[in-house]
């Protein structure tokens, strides 16, 4: 059964009576109406999933109470009933808005097909639209965890550069970091929220294979196009197409993106018509495109045309306690998830925490988190709940435990071990601890080390 409700509207007895039984063999409800009048005391008083309209009433024309219904209810989809001869009224109907309409004398299977798809549309239009304000609550800067300065800086440019729907924007930052996020957060507090928001890593696809997936292709363009398809670019207009790791596009890929951005055009593979496009770009990369400049692998003109607007995203490492505010968010995930009760991470793990390098970043963290809630059932995460690279457990002091020296004697310790592993290279020793080499100096300078320095 069904179950959907459908509204018919029709002077004529035996068309309404003929309709109901019909519908009711498919499993739908039925309303019926004779009148304009009728129709709207019907529609105050019950609801209806659709409506079949007649444009001949007593009282009225289908087209006039059509006119109504959009301006009130525009997302109920109504299907007309018209006479062979007046194509107009069907022309007219479906610009204000009608869904399809039939002619009569009415085909019941054809009408049938054609309420089938109209609820379907209706359906899909609906949950859309719940999924487009899932992802506007979701993907918005509330959900960028922390209140880190550097984190407080992304939240900023996000606020603002979200205010401009056409910027392009170059996302900076390492693997993990969170840089698809920032690039969701821009697009779903932009005007252009409700239309499609399209991702694809540039790194993950060879150059033939990136370049139809960009840009689609033509019939025939080469071996396997058996049919036209459209790109990523044509499916995402009037909304955001995110390109991670721009940093590997080949330079072919590089001069077509170029054109894009300039002239908002470009063709198909195969194809010989220019196609436009209304599609803000966000890219995103790990790497140091400056370097890649210099090593010819990225052009100059494509950089600076990405680079309009640009934030950089800081490493996990740098956040300070951001990464605990982190860790018990997803903890409180996955306990919904795997039906745990973990309180927090106890005082060990914390510290670990914060001295742990996060190669990884946030991803790295969210897979420790979820590995250590599905395996264990305890009060709290413990040391032995967690797996943490050998970086961490080589840079820990070796006569001391955890337990009896404090966080900054370990870190202190930390700092002096990769001095000495460094010969005192201030610069080799903050890539030993995976931090910048103004950040060591200042904790060389807060634990008296700087006389150490080489």
């Amino acid at each position: 059964m069904r179950g959907e409700i459908i509204l018919i509207v029709d002077d004529e007895k035996l068309i309404r009576w003929s309709l109901t039984q019909e519908l009711a063999k498919e499993g739908y409800g039925t309303l019926e109406a004779a009148t304009v009048q009728e129709a709207i005391a019907r529609l105050s008083d019950q609801q209806a999933d659709l409506i079949v309209l007649d444009q001949r009433l007593p009282d009225g024309t289908g087209i006039e109470l059509l006119t109504r219904i959009q301006n009130e209810k525009a997302e109920l989809p109504v299907i007309m009933l018209t006479s062979v001869d007046r194509s107009d009224v069907a022309v007219q109907a479906m610009k204000l808005g009608a869904f399809d309409y039939v002619t009569k004398p009415v085909n019941l299977d054809e009408l049938k097909i054609v309420i089938q798809k109209a609820l379907e549309a209706t359906h899909l239009k609906r949950e859309l639209a719940r999924l487009r304000q899932e992802q506007t609550r979701f993907f918005g800067s509330s959900e960028i965890i922390g209140s880190s300065p550097p984190i407080r800086k992304v939240l900023d440019f996000i606020r603002k550069v979200a205010q401009s729907p056409a910027t392009t924007v170059l996302i900076t930052g390492e693997s993990g970091t969170g840089k698809e996020l920032v690039a969701r957060a821009i697009h779903f507090m932009s005007s252009r929220k409700d239309k499609p928001f399209v991702t694809v890593n540039c790194s993950a696809l060879p150059e033939q294979l990136l370049e139809s997936e960009l840009f689609g292709h033509e019939k025939g363009a080469f071996t396997d196009a058996h049919v036209q398809k459209k790109g990523l670019f044509e499916l995402a207009d009037k909304g955001t197409i995110f390109l991670d790791e721009i940093g590997d596009m080949s330079p072919l890929l590089q001069v077509k993106l170029l054109r894009v951005l300039e002239d908002k055009s470009f063709r198909r593979v195969g194809g010989t018509s220019d196609i436009t496009v209304d599609v803000r770009v966000i890219a995103a990369t790990n790497q140091p495109l400056e370097q890649r400049i210099e090593e010819g692998k990225f052009r100059t003109d494509l950089y600076y045309r990405l680079n309009v607007a640009s934030v950089h995203v800081a490493p996990l490492r740098e956040r300070g306690d951001d990464i605990l505010l982190l860790a018990q968010h997803f903890l409180n995930h996955f306990n919904s998830l795997f039906h745990k009760k973990f309180k927090g991470l106890s005082k060990e793990v914390q510290n670990l925490f914060r001295r742990y390098s996060w190669r990884g970043n946030i991803r790295e963290l969210k897979n420790i988190l979820e590995r250590a809630t599905l395996l264990n059932d305890a009060e709290f995460i413990l040391p032995e709940h967690v797996q943490l690279g050998e970086q961490s457990r080589s840079l820990q002091p070796p006569v001391k435990s955890l337990e009896s020296v404090s966080l900054d004697e370990l870190e202190k310790q930390a700092i002096i071990q990769a001095l000495e592993k460094a010969g005192y290279n201030q610069s080799q020793a903050a890539r030993f601890l995976s931090i910048s080499r103004d950040t060591l100096r200042y904790r060389m300078k807060k634990y008296g080390l700087m006389g150490r320095a080489g």
